[in-house]
């Protein structure tokens, strides 16, 4: 059997060894899931609903050990793991409130003996390639969803998250998910492939844009419907009527929460020049007070970095940065010790021939960038292969709307950043990805409409 090896990235030390997948466990896996799922769809839809209800409630009982679980896996401060899995409560909830009325069958026309209706049914079998940075967030969106409208799932954690993978599986069976019916798979890349191998009805994966257009590639000749939840350069605009201490704290956070490990999380700031010295100030200041730490500790907003690897990303970007004339406000450096450490870092002068302007970060690092006005402001934001969120601050309702109007980016914000709803749905332009999550769209993407005409005889 293969072993796949968790450590703790704020320390580096080995939490524990599990046996991983291989190819052949896979197919055995896949083939359980595709039995399974008949009979889980012929459970009324009340049924399915009260195992998910039993699955909310088990999560809030052991809130606090599930947090430190994922805390100790990813390097995410402990007050953002409760965050999340209290967030993940507020969406489960909104699931269990919209399914009735997205599966509902559609009488669409009724005339002259003939009956045309819209029933919505499951897609089958689902794979489930997830996340490490929201683990919950992210497979709670695509699972609970998937096994409430009468789907299979095979769930695979990131192999940065896979404890609390195993503990979602462990939930979900004790609240009556039936054990093929909710599968999780353990292991990295090549376990993730042999998923794809399978025969399978969907396949909804959230990472990188190099991983997803492999993916994307392999399976786009088999016709299995694809979701992929990929990157982002999430750019905000800072007008010069902007609350300027207001707009500062507010996109600090949005560039450094969850260590700046985030999809969403902001990672271009454009400056209106009547206020780019004010902004840069109050931005830095805000940023030196973040207190970088412990990720078990209470007061810690800035962890370790999930994956070692980053850190070279990180560190080219700096370079880049410096080489090309940015001047460094504030960190720039990997710290030193064990575990994975990177300073919250702040560039001013930077542009467009910068990495850190271009490619995903995915750390605590940010640059911003002085422009004349509007026009400036948007065409950088729209100078992009992503087009996952972008933002505005204003006071001016109509002038921020115009803006984000014009920018390509499947949700954008109005004086809040780094905000994502169960109500709305999460979507991307471009390399940001395909397909989406949430909402009540969010429900009806695991469903196949299946057509029916009906002649009274």
């Amino acid at each position: 059997m293969n072993t796949l090896c968790i450590h703790n990235p704020a320390s580096a030390a080995l939490i524990t060894q599990l046996g991983a997948d291989d190819a052949a466990s896979v197919a055995v896996k896949a083939a359980a899931a595709r039995a399974a799922q008949p009979a889980w769809n012929a459970v009324p839809l009340a049924e399915r609903k009260a195992c998910i209800v039993r699955f909310r409630t088990g999560v809030l009982a052991e809130l606090e050990t599930l947090a430190a679980t994922m805390t100790g896996e990813t390097g995410k401060p402990i007050k953002m793991s409760r965050n999340e899995l209290n967030g993940l409560l507020g969406r489960i909830d909104f699931f269990l409130q919209q399914v009735d009325a997205q599966l509902a069958t559609e009488t669409v026309y009724a005339e002259g003996g003939m009956t045309e209706q819209i029933e919505h049914i499951p897609l089958g079998v689902v794979v489930n390639i997830s996340a490490w940075n929201y683990p919950w967030f992210v497979g709670g969106n695509v699972y609970v969803p998937a096994l409430l409208t009468g789907n299979a799932v095979l769930y695979k954690p990131s192999e940065y998250a896979t404890l609390t993978g195993l503990a979602m599986a462990r939930l979900l069976h004790a609240a009556g998910i039936p054990q093929d019916v909710f599968i999780a798979v353990v292991g990295g890349g090549e376990v993730g492939a042999a998923l794809q191998a399978q025969k399978i009805d969907g396949l909804f994966f959230t990472g990188s844009y190099a991983t997803g257009a492999k993916i994307a590639q392999a399976l786009g000749p088999r016709m299995v419907k694809l979701q992929l939840e990929l990157g982002g350069k999430d750019p905000t605009y800072v007008c010069e009527d902007a609350n300027v201490q207001n707009a500062a704290e507010s996109l600090a956070d949005g560039a450094m929460y969850n260590t700046g490990q985030s999809c969403c999380s902001v990672e271009r700031i454009y400056v209106h020049e009547k206020i780019y010295d004010a902004f840069c100030a109050a931005f830095v200041d805000t940023v030196k007070g973040f207190r970088l730490g412990d990720p078990m500790a209470e007061d810690t907003y800035i962890g370790a970095i999930t994956r070692a690897p980053q850190l070279a990303v990180l560190e080219a970007q700096v370079a880049d940065a410096l080489a090309k004339g940015a001047t460094l406000r504030s960190g720039g450096t990997r710290l030193p010790g064990p575990g994975n450490w990177f300073a919250p870092t702040v560039f001013t002068e930077v542009n467009h021939s910068m990495e850190l302007m271009r490619e995903e970060s995915f750390g605590p690092i940010i640059g911003i960038q002085k422009v004349s006005g509007d026009a400036q402001a948007l065409q950088l934001m729209n100078d992009t292969r992503y087009g996952l969120t972008a933002g505005v601050f204003t006071p001016d309702e109509a002038r921020a709307k115009a803006l984000l109007a014009q920018v390509n980016a499947g949700s954008v914000y109005w004086n809040c950043c780094d905000r994502v709803s169960p109500r709305l749905p999460w979507s991307g332009h471009g390399d940001s990805g395909v397909g989406l999550t949430l909402s009540t769209y969010g429900i009806a993407t695991f469903t196949r409409p299946k057509a029916w005409h009906l002649r009274q005889a």
